[in-house]
Formats: structure tokens, sequence, C-alpha cells
């Protein structure tokens, strides 16, 4: 069956649209300028910019600039796009103007439409207008950076640190199980004095606490809103306290502590706070890939392997080798953090790319701060409900223990440096534990037994 159009017109004339559309002409524009990437801007972004367009309503009604029905029905569409129920409505793509105009043009006329529908009337009517009623005192230049820094906010404060809280206390229950579990310590992959398990897992846990602090710090930059700045800055047709109130009513929905921009001319400008949150994000990345790589690493084998480590067998791990296992859970962390550090990459060129009164790439960092957010939230989980949880520590760590040269470390307070050293050769060469060929170089057996005490060389001090 062939579609069926309605015709809606803007400032540049008519524009022919899917009859069932909410949205209109401007919108149809951008969607026919932009056929890009596929991938629209994110919900995430269109719901914290009607929540936005929801208490705009509300301020305007107050100063007298809309009439209550209008505010009224304006506030019930924009709650309907929160709730996620028009979501098929916002079809423009992520690579479109650089303001988000393309977008905020489109959540005005969807919430006009639906403004218009709510008040009984059809889309033709003139009850409610997308610039005059749903984007009274405000700008593109100055919402739309809004609402993606609110919508940063809400993504970091309801997934992603909750996310990094989970996966730090597994890594700490980890430590703690393992806490008496002695290994060999390694550096430059070579054999090096003992560490416990649990010492090597709470300073995994340590990285992930002091990432999702990074985070949250560099929330605080992003708490600060550009709208009242309207246009360029100035506050030009934003009416006295306008922007107050509703920076106000938006902490006041979601719960966190937004504030109004001390400068308007650096909230437009620049995007300082999404570069900031981005490379807290990369840090974030980094420190996985670390701790993804050292569990691989002590999980390999498990027969030629280092295997002090096992992880839990979740799928087949080769298509010609039968019975073999792999570590596919840390492989999936270092995809999403090389993915979330290229993020960061994009979003950095993103952010150099304020020119005078207005950045024009805010659509493209907003998507990859959010993608960042939300990946590593994401793996965060899966790394521990698939893997961190179920994984159990091997014999192997404890047995390799012995045969490491490197305890040898704590005979240098007692038989000096090259002797020391001359005696881990002799061992490697003749294939011996280091108390067999110090006991034939006459080193006292009490000394041996009080030196070579593993689990207290992991606790530091002279033995």
């Amino acid at each position: 069956m062939a579609e069926e159009f309605r015709t809606a017109h803007d400032t540049m004339g008519e524009m022919s649209i899917p009859a069932d559309a909410l949205w209109g002409a401007s919108t149809q524009r951008a969607v026919e300028n932009f056929p890009i990437s596929g991938r629209p801007i994110a919900a995430e972004v269109v719901r914290a910019h009607a929540m936005l367009k929801w208490a705009a309503a509300t301020a305007n009604l107050e100063r007298g600039v809309i009439e209550a029905d209008v505010a009224e029905a304006i506030r019930g569409a924009a709650d309907e796009v929160i709730d996620g129920a028009l979501d098929d409505h916002f079809p423009v793509d992520t690579f479109q103007t650089g303001s988000g105009t393309s977008t905020n043009m489109n959540v005005n006329e969807v919430v006009a439409n639906r403004a218009k529908q709510l008040l009984g009337e059809d889309l033709t009517s003139t009850r409610v207008h997308p610039n005059d009623h749903v984007n009274a005192s405000q700008s593109s230049n100055d919402t739309f950076p809004t609402s993606v820094h609110v919508a940063v906010a809400r993504v970091a404060a309801k997934d992603l640190l909750p996310a990094l809280d989970h996966l730090a206390g597994c890594l700490r229950a980890k430590a703690e199980e393992w806490k008496d579990v002695v290994k060999s310590g390694r550096t430059h992959l070579m054999d090096a004095t003992p560490v416990t398990l649990g010492q090597e897992f709470a300073g995994y846990a340590r990285q992930i606490e002091l990432g999702r602090e990074r985070v949250a710090r560099s929330l605080e930059a992003v708490y600060e809103l550009a709208l009242g700045g309207t246009a360029v800055g100035t506050g030009l047709n934003c009416p006295p306290g306008f922007a107050e109130q509703v920076i106000g009513l938006l902490a006041e929905r979601t719960g966190l502590p937004f504030r109004e921009a001390e400068d308007h001319f650096e909230a437009q400008g620049s995007r300082d706070a999404l570069v900031e949150v981005s490379g807290a994000l990369r840090t974030v990345a980094v420190s996985l890939i670390k701790i993804a790589n050292d569990v691989r690493w002590m999980a390999s084998g498990p027969r030629t392997g280092l295997y002090e480590i096992q992880l839990p067998e979740i799928q087949p791990g080769s298509s010609i080798m039968p019975g073999k296992v792999n570590p596919v859970i840390p492989e999936s962390v270092r995809q999403v953090a090389a993915q979330v550090i290229g993020n960061d990459a994009a979003v950095t060129v993103g952010g150099l790319s304020g020119e005078l009164e207005l950045n024009v790439m805010i659509p493209l960092m907003a998507r990859n701060v959010i993608e960042s957010e939300e990946l590593l939230a994401s793996v965060s989980r899966v790394f521990v409900d698939k893997c961190l949880a179920d994984t159990v520590a091997t014999e192997q760590g404890p047995e390799l223990v012995e045969r490491s040269l490197m305890q040898v470390t704590a005979l240098v307070p007692e038989i000096g440096y090259e002797r020391s050293a001359a005696l881990a050769k002799q061992a490697l060469k003749e294939d011996k534990t280091l108390r067999e060929v110090a006991l034939e170089d006459g080193v006292d057996e009490t000394t041996l037994d009080r030196v070579l005490d593993y689990k207290g060389m992991t606790e530091g001090g002279v033995l």
C-alpha cells in the first residue's frame, strides 16, 4: 500500500511528511539533509530535551508568555516524550547541524503537534506553535547543550556510577577471598618477589574506585547548564528568572544538582565540561584494559600458561579445537575500552571546535560521551556477572612460588646482593630450587627457614 502523506510548512516553504508522523517541516528537512549514519540522536538527549520543554512551559506560563491550556498541553506532550512513548518520532541523524538545532526543532515540533492533539485539535491547527510556544524564551544554542549535559549526568547517575560500584565491590570481595593465596609477583612479565592474589585484586578494586571518583568529580562541571544565554550568550528574549526557574525544576525532577552557568559565553562557546568527563571515561577504560588483560594472563593455560585463576566456562572457544575455552568476557571488556578511547579522541576534536560564540560539534560530542558511559556501564556489569564473580583461584599460583628464584631478594640483607645473584643464576642453570643451592653454598638452614617465608615476603619489611 502507498504511504500516506500530509503537508506541513516552515519559513522555507512546504514539505511532504508521513501522515502519522508528529514532526513537522523543519524536522523533515533535516531527515532529508542528513542521511549520514542511520543513527538518530541518543534517546537520552531527546528525553532530557523534552524535560527542558516541560520545565520551560511552567516558567513561561508564570511569566505570561504562554496561556495556561497551552502550557498544560505542552507539559503533557513533553511527559509522553520523557516516558519514551513517542520515540519513533525523532528520526534526525546524529551527524546534523552542529548546534543541535535540528533536534531542538524535532522536539519542538513533536511536542507542539502532540499538544494540539491533547487539546482536541488537528495538526493543521496553529493553537500550539513549535517556535512561539514550545521554544519560547529559548534558543537551540542554549537549550541543546543544556539537554546534553542533563543527559550525560543522568546516564552517569543511573547507569555508570552504580555499575562501577558493582565492579569495584566484586574486586574487593575477591581481594578478601584471596588475601592468603600466595603467588609469584611479576614485573616486565618476569618472575618477581611473591605477592598475594588478594593484593593484586585489591589494586584492581582501587583502580575502579578512583575511576569512579574521577567520573563523579567531572560531573561537577556538567551540572553547570547553558540555559539562559539564548542565541549568543547575552540572553536576548529570555525573561528575568526564566533560566533559574527552569534549571531548578530540572534539578528537582532529576534529583541532580544542576545550576545556571556562571558565564554564558563560556557555556555556549566551549564544551570543556564534556571534554573533561570524556577524559574521566577514558581513564576508566584504560584501567579496564589493564585489569582485563591481567585476568587473561593469569587465566592462561590450562596446561601451558600461568593458570593461577580459572574463569567460568561460558561458551566453546573454537570451531576447530574441541574442548578449548577462551577468556571471551575480558576480550569484550578490552574491545569496549578501545572504543571508549576512540570516542574520547572524537570528543577532543569536538571540544576544540568551538568558534567564537558557539561550539558546532555538540551532537558528535553527545553521541560519543553517552555511548562511552553506556558501554562502560554495560561491560562493567557483564565483567562481574559473567566472569569475575565465579572466577576461582587454582593451586598453580602457590605451587609455582617454590620454583621462583626472585625470593632470593629476601636473602640480600643476610648474604649480600652479588652472592644472592650468583645463587639465583646457579639455581636456574642447574634447575634446582633456591633453597637447594643456598644450602649447598653454606647458607644456614635456620636462616633459610626464616627468610624464605613467602607469605611474610608479601607483608614488607626485613624478614
